[in-house]
């Protein structure tokens, strides 16, 4: 009967695993999420706000929803799109001016860097 060597065979087995986790653990920190800070440094509000990949023709969902993110305010804004870069084209739809000298307007910027922790705003 042929022995065996378990300890040996548990350790090339965890070896071999760990290879090959190493392998994968890049590929998988490549499509993690993009965190970013987003503020508001105008005197109106911004009432919509879009990130889309440069590649696309089209605006996704406005992330703000509902909310409005009133001059002077900022908010945490995550983007789990699977995409293995932090490239996106920004839009920002502002509210009017309090005193109506300004009405509602578009600014778009495109192939915006917003990798994790950094912080995107709008001012005057």
């Amino acid at each position: 009967m042929k022995k065996i060597n378990i300890q040996r065979l548990f350790s090339t087995n965890v070896l071999g695993l760990s290879m090959a986790l190493s392998f994968l653990y890049p590929a998988l920190a490549e499509t993690e999420s993009a965190t970013f800070t987003l503020e508001n440094n105008t005197d109106r509000p911004l009432l919509e706000f879009y990130a889309s990949p440069p590649s696309s023709d089209d605006w996704e969902d406005d992330i703000l929803g509902t909310d409005v993110l009133l001059p002077g305010q900022s908010v945490e804004i995550t983007i789990d799109d699977g995409r293995e870069d932090c490239l996106y084209d920004f839009k920002g739809v502002l509210g009017p001016s309090d005193d109506g000298s300004v009405g509602v307007g578009e600014l778009i910027q495109s192939k915006v860097q917003v990798c994790d922790g950094e912080t995107y705003e709008y001012s005057n």
